[in-house]
């Protein structure tokens, strides 16, 4: 199941990128970045009410908060700077480049998760690193 979830994300990443960049055309990119914003936070609490997870609330330990505001710092860090070379560059250009966030993906969780860094990761890393060259070459 996780599979499908993963190609959803995939495809919605896909429209996100080219209905952005039509969106974006005339407008400051934090303001986009913005408004982008606080669709996603209706669209997640909206979530959060329809399926009634709410009373997980008190259950959130501190740590599990902790790491859930740096991720999301991390989120809208991430998001400011992509709306930016959006605006600055061309889709097809900006799109990749920012995928190489898995190559650096797999480099953190292999030194701070201890996930196995196999011969098959390194080469996926190698093959995703040249990709991204050619493409913005």
């Amino acid at each position: 199941m996780w599979l499908i979830f993963a190609l959803g994300s995939s495809v919605f990443a896909a429209l996100t990128s080219i209905l952005a960049k039509i969106g974006i055309d005339g407008v400051n990119s934090n303001l986009a970045t913005a408004l982008r914003t606080c669709v996603v936070l209706a669209m997640s609490w909206g979530m959060v009410f329809i399926t009634h997870a709410q009373s997980g609330l008190p259950d959130i330990s501190r740590r599990s908060w902790l790491f859930l505001i740096l991720s999301g710092l991390a989120t809208g860090a991430s998001w400011l700077c992509y709306y930016k070379a959006l605006q600055m560059g061309e889709a097809s250009k900006v799109v990749p480049v920012d995928k190489l966030s898995v190559v650096i993906t797999l480099v953190l969780a292999a030194v701070l998760l201890h996930e196995p860094f196999t011969a098959k990761s390194v080469l996926g890393c190698v093959l995703i690193g040249a990709g991204t060259l050619l493409m913005v070459l």
